[in-house]
């Protein structure tokens, strides 16, 4: 017979430590040799019905060795001394069940409970009607082999039992199942908790009892409080807001009632249990729900009398649902180290449940992948789900707006929807794709089946492509010079909260799109040795996606230049033909500059209705020459730039911004003389020549010149219209009004980088003066950050324009103490962000 191929183990897909002493969740996953007397073996059974033997110290096994715990049908657990046993069995299960799955924030956890709920319906706890339960075995399909196929699905079936009555369901699990058609498991398991939640039976574990009758009945406690059960009926409940006193007394339970004048019941209720030890185990557990889901912290232990003591001092030992959740925004799971642990069971010697415990947390562990790979992947898809939403702002808001009022020409709608609706088509089977992929690579109970996933490379090769439509936005310009109807819609579109950049940016996002994707793949490529099975379709998608940008390379510094010079167009009032074929933006200045490559405008901003920069003088760049005139002037980082026929003095606001200045108008000065020599349509429109030097806020005008400057910038606004120009209310966070405010600069290499630096994934976000840190998905894009409460909303909540702050490491004073901290600051302005892993951070 020939050898059976090793499939690799989860272990070693998931990068798990082999040092670790402690095994995956798949059978036959071996430890390094370790000397013989050091370590036994322990099972624990997991919530997926998997047996795994966990190596710990002798001294643990002496003590679970000496100790059996027994899970009866009533839940409750004892401790039970026996001599040596042969087999012992720990099994994992969730204890507390949130009435809101949506408290779960991590994918993990929720994949847990969806494992539970799958065991309670294949055990009959958790009981419901056959619609039900066939919508929930689609979902559990859906996870676990993918995508709708009938001869696939009834295959699976066969072979998987989810419920007692499971043949008589098939056909409607196969018919639910085909709706659900590109989910990916993590949303499928978020389904699974939304149906499993509203169902009567959902975490409930039933007690038998008996009232003061006699009558048989089920007792069981839930986050609400204590519920009674005839069968599978709940005939009655005992809020926790009206229960004074819970006690038991031999086999008695006892639930004290706090008075009420409109209620029935009597002051004290009492049931009939099988045993005291079932009824202390019954009681336990309601303590213990009732502190978890109603106290704030966890509660104190009572001091041990010293002489007599009365009652049980049993305590619920733990955190509170309030402070797991606390936890959980402050990112403290995401600190869980093998380094701690380790310390941690050296202080659990004398807990028995300590060792479970620690057992679950590293097996936690092995299920995060800490591959490099593994978090480029993840840029992959946290950036395609921010690059879907604005694909949507076109396809979806701009398509809706536009049909209502039927103002766009049908030549322009046939060259921007046929595109973009295409790429939103494919781009969203391909993020799910991507999700799946990860789901898998994150360790889901299938990845065992389907082999290998710890990759992205053959992915994106399959779905590599481009789609030339650079027409759209000088299509898009044109018809609103023409049509002042479009001009109007189009500038209120840009007023709504969808469209939190300005318009055109998103018709370039497939271009910037692919220059994403070359940067990712040549990350991959770079960590990747030439012998990792990634390896070569990593770089075979480089080679395709670097072709395609290479052909689009020149388009896309067009278009680039064409959306910039529409965007300062738009903030500027008294010049109509700025955006001119040949014209190149070299960058935008605070002190009221902007720089081209024939023209340099220098402008004011008055105190108008639309909030624009009145242009007060051009000067052509044909001829110009530069001076520093710092001693001149008496000015600190002084120019004198002087033209054919006006010169104007201007002053940086650091030695690093004059240099900056400089560069960039020598640049332009340049490309200026090897063109043909002024525009003369340009100049012909240019206003009075004024002989005046302007000097930005370092020489300021007087007032009642500023007054006359802002009177004629609101004449101005009235008589002259260019296109999409703003004179409703204003967006404060354009390039043009952060440079202002700021008193920064923004040149053309800043634009390239910006737009080949585009992030998008979960932040925990701190003030300045707050102690709890905020969890928030965060865009960061056009020099900008977009704060969302999730991925999934529709706009952003808030934003943070960046130009002007610094990026400085916390210090030690600053008392923060979590890793991957960067602090962004602009003069009292401060604020902290963590990263969920090292690779994000550096990113």
């Amino acid at each position: 017979m020939g050898e059976i191929e090793q499939k690799p183990s989860p272990g070693s897909r998931l990068g798990a430590p082999e040092n670790s002493g402690v095994s995956t969740l798949e059978h036959g996953q071996k430890l390094p040799p370790t000397p013989s007397g050091k370590l036994m073996s322990i099972k624990i059974q997991m919530l997926d019905d998997t047996q795994e033997a966990f190596e710990v110290p002798v001294s643990w096994g002496i003590s679970v060795n000496s100790s059996v715990w027994v899970a009866f049908s009533t839940g409750r657990f004892i401790s039970s001394p026996v001599v040596r046993p042969k087999h012992v069995v720990v099994k994992f299960v969730v204890k507390f069940f949130p009435p809101d799955h949506t408290q779960l924030q991590e994918e993990l956890t929720r994949y847990l409970f969806a494992l539970q709920v799958k065991q309670d319906l294949a055990q009959g706890r958790l009981t419901c009607n056959d619609t039900s339960a066939a919508l929930l075995i689609s979902h559990i399909v859906q996870s676990e082999i993918g995508d709708f196929d009938e001869a696939s699905d009834r295959e699976h079936l066969a072979k998987n039992k989810y419920i007692p009555q499971q043949d008589a369901l098939e056909d409607k699990i196969v018919e639910f199942h085909h709706n659900h058609i590109g989910q990916t498991p993590a949303e499928s398991d978020f389904q699974l908790l939304e149906i499993a939640r509203r169902l009567e039976m959902y975490g409930i574990r039933l007690h038998p009892a008996k009232d003061r009758e006699g009558t048989k009945i089920n007792l069981a406690v839930a986050n609400t409080g204590i519920l009674v059960f005839q069968g599978f009926t709940k005939i009655n409940a005992f809020n926790w807001a009206k229960v004074r006193k819970l006690s038991f007394k031999r086999k008695r339970f006892l639930i004290k009632l706090r008075p009420d004048a409109n209620s029935s019941y009597q002051d004290t209720l009492e049931f009939l249990m099988a045993s005291r030890d079932f009824c202390k185990s019954f009681w336990k557990i309601c303590v213990e729900h009732h502190a978890f889901f109603r106290l704030f912290e966890e509660p104190k232990p009572k001091p041990k009398p010293v002489l007599f003591s009365r009652g049980s001092s049993f305590r619920f030992s733990g955190r509170t649902q309030k402070q797991v959740l606390d936890y959980v925004k402050e990112g403290g799971h995401k600190k869980q180290h093998i380094t701690l642990i380790r310390t941690f069971l050296e202080r659990c010697t004398q807990r028995l449940l300590g060792y479970y415990y620690v057992l679950f947390l590293l097996w936690i562990l092995q299920r995060f992948p800490t591959d490099k790979a593994y978090f480029i992947a993840k840029e992959v898809s946290t950036t395609e789900r921010t690059y879907l939403k604005d694909l949507e702002v076109i396809t979806s808001w701009f398509q809706s707006t536009v049909s209502k009022e039927d103002a766009m020409p049908e030549a322009l709608k046939s060259l921007i929807f046929p595109n973009f609706e295409p790429l939103h088509k494919f781009h969203t089977s391909f993020l799910k794709e991507t999700e799946q992929r990860l789901a898998l690579w994150e360790g889901r109970s299938n990845a065992h089946i389907r082999g290998d996933y710890q990759r992205i490379g053959d992915v994106l090769l399959k779905n590599i492509q481009g789609m030339k439509h650079s027409e759209a936005l000088e299509a898009l310009e044109t018809g609103i010079r023409s049509s002042r109807r479009l001009e109007n819609l189009c500038r209120d579109f840009e007023l709504q909260k969808v469209c939190y950049l300005p318009l055109n940016t998103f018709l370039l996002r497939p271009l910037h799109r692919l220059m994403h994707y070359k940067q990712v793949l040549e990350r991959l490529c770079k960590h990747h040795p030439p012998s990792h099975p990634d390896f070569r379709d990593c770089r075979a998608a480089l080679a395709e996606i670097t072709e395609m940008v290479a052909q689009l390379h020149g388009t896309m510094i067009k278009m680039e230049n064409f959306q910039k010079l529409h965007e300062l167009k738009k903030d500027l009032i008294g010049i109509d033909n700025l955006v001119i074929p040949g014209r190149v933006s070299s960058c935008w200045r605070p002190n009221q500059k902007g720089d081209f490559n024939d023209v340099l405008l220098y402008t004011s901003r008055g105190l108008t209705a639309s909030n624009q920069f009145k242009v007060h003088g051009q000067l052509p760049l044909y001829g110009m020459t530069i001076e520093e005139s710092e001693d001149e002037w008496g000015v600190p980082h002084c120019l004198t730039l002087r033209g054919q026929r006006q010169s104007i003095i201007v002053a940086a606001s650091s030695r690093s911004e004059m240099e900056k200045w400089v560069e960039d108008i020598q640049m332009a000065i340049d490309l200026a003389e090897k063109s043909s020599g002024p525009t003369p349509e340009f100049l012909a429109s240019s206003p009075p020549d004024n002989s005046k030097c302007w000097v930005g806020r370092i020489l300021p005008e007087s007032p009642d010149e500023a007054t006359v400057a802002d009177q004629e910038s609101e004449d101005d606004l009235s008589a002259s219209r260019t296109s999409l120009e703003r004179q409703a209310p204003h967006r404060g966070n354009t390039m043009v009004h952060v440079c202002w405010h700021r008193n920064t600069s923004v040149s053309m290499v800043d634009f390239s980088v910006a737009v080949e630096n585009q992030l998008s994934g979960n932040l925990l976000r701190k003030f300045k003066n707050s102690n709890g840190w905020q969890k928030l998905w965060v865009v960061f894009t056009n020099f900008c950050l977009f704060f969302y409460k999730s991925h999934q909303d529709n706009h952003p909540l808030a934003s943070l324009p960046l130009l002007g702050y610094s990026l400085t490491i916390p210090s030690e004073s600053e008392d923060i103490h979590k890793d991957y901290v960067f602090k962004l600051h602009f003069k009292s302005h401060v604020y902290y962000f963590r990263a969920e892993s090292e690779y994000t951070f550096e990113r």
